[in-house]
């Protein structure tokens, strides 16, 4: 059996397996990247695996990094940045302290000073700050 690792930074990653017959190695192999992209969370003293495709929001509060879910919030021990590397193109930042999941955005709204209000479709609301606004506006095509 023969191992390459190429390296590098332009290219999308992914990972391909060329085997003779499928084997417990090539199952594991397998197993181990549809897992690579959960995140590790934590609700109380659970730790709690999620699917960056479940999450409606991740934000900052109160210093802390939280994953907004359908019904409830799950504290995540990595940084923003971390994560955002970490996530598709279905993820867009929104302002310094919130990156949202574009599939799970109902609307946008307007406040009277002009700036925009994102409602997900789980009922969370967060605000799109001017330095986004313009880039958010792009990705969804506005």
């Amino acid at each position: 059996m023969e191992f390459n690792l190429i390296i590098d930074k332009e290219h999308k990653e992914e990972v391909i397996v060329y085997a003779k017959r499928e084997s417990l190695l090539v199952k594991e192999i397998e197993e181990l990247v549809k897992n690579s992209n959960q995140i590790t969370s934590f609700k109380e003293d659970e730790i709690v695996m999620i699917n960056p495709n479940e999450v409606y929001c991740f934000t900052i509060e109160s210093n802390k990094l939280y994953a907004i879910m359908e019904n409830e919030r799950l504290q995540i021990k990595q940084r923003l940045y971390q994560i955002e590397e970490q996530l598709g193109n279905s993820f867009v930042k929104i302002n310094q302290s919130s990156i949202a999941n574009i599939n799970k955005i109902e609307r946008f709204g307007a406040t009277i000073g002009g700036s925009l209000i994102v409602k997900f479709k789980n009922g969370y609301r967060d605000y799109v700050s001017r330095r986004q606004a313009k880039f958010v506006k792009k990705r969804m095509g506005l």
